[in-house]
Order: C-alpha cells, then sequence, then structure tokens
C-alpha cells in the first residue's frame, strides 16, 4: 500500500470478468514466509508481527532476496527501454504499518483509511513482497494517473515477466478491500504471474477461489 506522501485516491475502473478460480496445489498460500502468501482483510499474517529475511537493500528501499533480485531485473529491462522507474515503499514492519495505518485514520476516519492502508499484520509490505514505485519525475505518485505514465504501463505490460503482479486492479475494490493502485507491485514468481496473465485472471482471491475480502472480520 502506499507511503505516507500519498494522497486521497478514490478511483474506480473496470477489469476483466472473473473466470474459474484454479486449484491452489503446488503453492503455499497460508505461510507468511511462502512467496505466494495471500495477504488480505480476511487473512492476517501469521505470527501477526513477522519479519522476513533476508532483506535486500534497493535504493533505500528493502524487499525479500527473491524479490529484490527480480526488481532489479525489472527496473534495469524499463531503464534500457528509456522508463525511468523509482522504488518508493518496499518492506514495511509492523509498527511501521501500525504508524501509517494509524495517520490514516486520523486524516480521513477509520473507514477511508480501511481502503487506503492495511492495519497492521494485514500489509503485503510486510511480507517483503510488495512494492510501491514510482516516476523518476515524480509525477502521478502513488495516484491513479500513474497507470498512463511511462513506469505505470510498464510495470502493467511488462511486471509479470519478472514475477510481479498489480495486485489491487481496477474494479477489484469488492474482491481486495482496496482502492485502483496501479503502483503497488507484488512479487508472486513468475510462474504464477504469467499464469494469471495468461487465464484473465487480475487477483489472487480469484485465481485461488478465496471468498472475497472487501472489508475486516468482526
Amino acid at each position: 500500500m502506499r507511503g505516507a506522501v500519498a494522497g486521497l485516491v478514490l478511483s474506480l475502473g473496470m477489469i476483466a470478468p472473473s473466470v474459474p478460480a484454479v486449484a491452489s496445489e503446488g503453492y503455499d498460500i497460508a505461510s507468511a514466509s511462502s512467496l505466494q502468501v495471500v495477504v488480505n482483510k480476511h487473512r492476517q499474517l501469521n505470527p501477526a508481527a513477522y519479519v522476513p529475511g533476508p532483506l535486500v537493500r534497493v535504493q533505500g528501499e528493502q524487499l525479500r532476496a527473491q524479490a529484490a533480485d527480480a526488481y532489479k531485473q525489472f527496473a534495469k529491462a524499463a531503464k534500457a527501454a528509456g522508463v525511468n522507474i523509482m522504488p518508493i515503499s518496499g518492506y514495511r514492519s509492523f509498527s511501521q504499518q501500525a504508524s501509517l495505518y494509524d495517520s490514516y485514520v486520523l486524516q480521513y476516519g477509520q473507514a477511508t483509511a480501511d481502503t487506503l492502508s492495511a492495519r497492521p499484520g494485514y500489509s503485503e509490505h510486510q511480507t517483503g513482497l510488495a512494492m510501491d514505485i514510482g516516476n523518476a519525475s515524480g509525477i502521478c505518485a502513488l495516484q491513479a494517473c500513474f497507470a498512463n505514465t511511462p513506469a505505470g504501463r510498464w510495470a502493467a505490460a511488462h511486471g509479470w515477466e519478472y514475477g510481479f503482479i498489480i495486485r489491487y486492479p481496477a474494479g477489484a475494490e469488492a474482491t481486495t478491500g482496496y482502492t485502483y493502485e496501479p503502483w503497488h507491485l507484488r512479487y508472486v514468481g513468475p510462474d504464477l504471474a504469467l499464469d494469471m496473465k495468461n487465464r484473465g485472471i487480475a487477483t489472487l482471491e480469484d485465481y485461488f477461489g478465496l471468498e472475497a475480502a472487501p472489508d475486516y472480520l468482526p
């Protein structure tokens, strides 16, 4: 999810019609340490204060080793194509996420905050597998218009080649519980990313046949 510099973004869009889910055989979607772990408002990390390792620094941000290597290749390929992509926010600890979430609650109220930022223990950033990206120019940083910038277009077209998906796609708010975030990349591995692309499946919830998680459970 976005960092503290984010503005309020409430953007709707369209995604492809739903398709039958595939079996999760061969993938561990429950263990916090799994590269394919599914974290959403119904699926808290276990343990909630999980700390991944090892973490690798990427231009001031951190990712798990596999995700960091893939991100470096992704950014290098983009640069070779004339697109400069900057990392904005990678790994965030439980306590860092708590501070960020609390700041949103104070600014927008809890109902809106829950559409913009994950509660601590429920954040993909805590897995070390998510990276928010931006353009070197700063244009449309952490805004829906990022999708139409060079970095946004590159991520949508080529992220899957390096094992990344856009985790919170347009039109999937009722499934993911979050507004459209074309800048939020989640590493799932190249095989899964390719299969999702080929099947036209936009979210991990739909891919694994999980229930939609628009709100936190009581």
